[in-house]
């Protein structure tokens, strides 16, 4: 069992322990409003963590809080594929296999609206089949993306139907860590769950379906046309699908996704090898003058950002979860509780404002797993509408706060194409419609009863 650490009180009381959030807020914001890249968030929750150690009353319990939160699991895992998928997407993207597909797909008119739409369903699909939205984004993004920009689409609605396909798979998939994490802190049957959150989840991804055939900008496909026929086909460049379709099988032969990008790395350095795409310098190699050269050390550090951004947010979540402010957050929202509606209001808000507190949606449904389910039963919610609650509000929230990893990592992926691809983090909520659209359906359950099971009442014959 996870040890909790010392809890970390501040000068100023309850003031003083929301100031490094407060902190982190304000910068996040500035930095949105002026279309910043991931680095103006790094500084923001780095800002968050120094201001928390001025107010901090105990030095030695703020810097544990500090360590405690930066060694959860998730860090490392999340961390290591980030540096792991640069080295694979930087494989995928000089071999000239984008530009070979995209050449492919313009020839055969499936450009614009229709290949976002076509991304959308292949995203959703196999975030469902892995259970994974990270890793989800690191096998699609280097392929579908480029290509998708290449074909006519702008570049934040190629993110945002990546993002959207992905967090329908994290919110339906049955071996996704939430859908896990909710049916079991609910003690509901994780197939009911799967069953009954369709209700949710089919409604919000056929509106997102149309929405991005609605409402998607493209340019003019003649221009793309021309654009995309200047750069050379490679046909032996498509090869290097291997990386792809090995990180996608031992995915979903649940190998730890650490485990699958590795393997798709060793798979992709060796058929470029032998196909003669690559040459050993290629990958790495030592001209002297104390430098290093190749695409494996110009991936790894073109994740500075990106990792020093993951530092900044589990940093400053370790601190929050010692200064008590989860629980605060859930026993001031418990008082509202007096009927279901409002008990479903409550775990609806509580779980949105810490799934964009931690960053992660698991973290807060675990969090909040004993308070839903004394909620729930209180007020006489279904285990398996708690379940539901929890992970279509983790959905929604998470993955549309720029500062979480469905945002910074598609952003930090979107720019390594080139300045004309980069995608702002702040960008990408606005086209995330699979989360807009399960918002609405949120607000539409709570207030109406929709998706809630109706028991059957036993009917008894009268002799």
């Amino acid at each position: 069992m996870e040890k909790k650490p010392k809890q970390v009180e501040f000068y100023l009381g309850r003031l003083g322990r929301l100031l490094p959030l407060l902190t982190a807020c304000i910068i996040i914001i500035w930095a949105a409003c002026n279309q910043s890249n991931v680095n103006g968030y790094v500084v923001a929750f780095f800002a968050a963590v120094v201001v928390g150690a001025v107010f901090a009353k105990d030095d030695q319990a703020y810097g544990a809080a500090i360590i405690h939160g930066l060694s959860k699991p998730m860090f490392s895992v999340i961390v290591l594929a980030v540096i792991l998928a640069a080295i694979s997407g930087k494989m995928i993207s000089s071999s000239g296999m984008v530009q070979t597909i995209a050449s492919y797909v313009v020839s055969a008119g499936l450009t614009g609206r229709f290949f976002v739409v076509a991304t959308f369903v292949i995203t959703c699909l196999l975030a469902f089949a892995t259970g994974t939205s990270v890793g989800t984004y690191f096998v699609v993004i280097p392929i579908l993306f480029p290509v998708g920009v290449m074909a006519g689409v702008a570049p934040e609605y190629m993110i945002g139907a990546i993002v959207s396909g992905a967090a329908f798979g994290d919110n339906l998939g049955p071996i996704s860590d939430t859908t896990i994490a909710s049916s079991t802190t609910q003690h509901a049957d994780l197939g009911m769950v799967v069953k009954t959150r369709t209700r949710y989840s089919i409604p919000a991804a056929v509106g997102a379906l149309i929405l991005f055939f609605a409402f998607t900008k493209t340019t003019d496909a003649k221009v793309v046309l021309e654009g995309v026929k200047e750069a050379a086909e490679k046909p032996v460049s498509l090869l290097m699908l291997v990386i792809p379709v090995v990180i996608i099988t031992l995915c979903l032969m649940r190998k730890h996704l650490v485990v699958a990008l590795s393997w798709g790395i060793v798979a992709g350095a060796v058929v470029g090898l032998i196909s003669g795409i690559y040459s050993v310098s290629d990958f790495l190699a030592f001209p002297g003058g104390f430098s290093v050269e190749g695409l494996v050390i110009t991936a790894i550090t073109g994740t500075a950002g990106t990792i020093c951004m993951l530092i900044g947010v589990f940093a400053l979540t370790g601190v929050m979860e010692a200064s008590g402010m989860f629980e605060s957050v859930g026993s001031l929202l418990n008082r509202f509780s007096r009927s279901r509606k409002s008990a479903e209001t409550t775990i609806v808000v509580s779980a949105g404002i810490l799934s964009m507190i931690t960053g992660v949606i698991s973290v807060a449904i675990v969090a909040l797993g004993d308070l839903v389910n004394e909620i729930g039963e209180k007020n006489g919610v279904d285990p398996c509408r708690r379940a539901n609650l929890l992970d279509c509000t983790g959905c929604v929230f998470c993955f549309l706060s720029p500062w979480t990893v469905h945002c910074v990592i598609p952003a930090q992926q979107s720019a390594q194409f080139g300045e004309n691809f980069a995608v702002a983090p702040a960008s990408i909520p606005l086209v995330n419609f699979y989360s807009i659209c399960m918002l609405i359906v949120l607000i539409v359950a709570v207030f109406t009863g929709y998706g809630v099971t109706k028991r059957k009442k036993k009917i008894s014959n009268m002799s």
